[in-house]
């Protein structure tokens, strides 16, 4: 059998074209922290792609006094966090009960799950803002977050559904001769069976929520309410704009994405073979 290293060997074009493929992904993050490190003349005048000439440390220190960063950032992480809980726990439950339990209405209930997949968020804006404002939840944190996790509960469910159902059976009836209630088979068998499927959800449902834009402009106007992406949208001052604090500022709000992927990437390779659900 090949191995991977004489596979990389026997194609020096293909490995070639790998790296060029993860340069020109990367270059983009390298870009805004050069960004975040230079003034407006280096930006657009001077030096607008290549290395910073002199660090410009300041403006992170701009962005995070003068602008209000922190409270944005706050708010992002609190919504974020919310909305990863609620929608993995939810969608982890109504997945294990759909896919290894058997009562009355279980597939129209799955089906009714996933029709959500369907429905773009565009066309359900007027509607949910109507509703947000009849339970007196606009200009709160929980207008974004109860909307977060019933968007992201539709592939959230479907994703966990796929990997209970290719969990043998033989290890619930094993458990179950070993005298374990359905609920110590759920967290001590089941759960760590699919935690490459949980660690993928993480991420999915946590840079969804850190990154969404539509929803918190129709409901948050309170500026101590604002999360990073509706703050970065009024970033710009009346007369001018501090281009590096704003680069900053896209660079602290950017860091908690790539950390959580750091975190959970390992779970997240495994979640893509078939055994991982198997194996845990």
């Amino acid at each position: 059998m090949r191995t991977f290293a004489n596979f990389r060997k026997s194609q020096p074009i293909l490995q070639l074209s790998m790296w060029i493929y993860a340069l020109i992904s990367i270059y983009p993050l390298i870009w805004m922290v050069f960004y975040s490190l230079k003034n407006n003349d280096e930006i657009f005048v001077t030096n607008p792609f290549g290395f910073p000439t002199k660090f410009h440390f300041e403006n992170y220190e701009a962005a995070w006094k003068s602008f209000k960063v922190p409270v944005y950032f706050m708010n992002s992480v609190i919504v974020s966090c919310m909305a990863v809980f609620g929608a993995v726990a939810l969608a982890v439950l109504f997945a294990y009960a759909a896919a290894r339990m058997r009562w009355r209405f279980q597939d129209t209930a799955r089906i009714y799950m996933l029709i959500g997949l369907f429905i773009p968020v565009q066309v359900i804006m007027i509607p949910l803002a109507v509703l947000m404002r009849d339970f007196h939840l606009v200009n709160s944190l929980f207008s974004l977050i109860v909307p977060y996790i019933a968007f992201n509960l539709s592939f959230t469910t479907m994703v966990f559904y796929g990997f209970f159902r290719t969990i043998p059976l033989e290890l619930e009836e094993s458990a179950c001769m070993d005298g374990a209630s359905i609920y110590r088979t759920f967290f001590s068998i089941m759960l760590p069976i699919i935690r490459p499927a949980i660690a993928t959800m993480i991420i999915f449902v946590f840079l969804a929520a850190w990154n969404e834009f539509p929803i918190a402009l129709i409901m948050i106007s309170k500026e101590t309410l604002k999360t990073l992406p509706l703050g970065l949208l009024f970033f710009q001052g009346q007369f001018t704009t501090d281009w590096g604090a704003m680069g900053a500022a896209m660079t602290i709000a950017s860091l908690p994405t790539v950390l959580v992927y750091v975190f959970f990437s390992e779970q997240v390779e495994n979640a893509l073979t078939v055994d991982a659900a198997v194996k845990g």
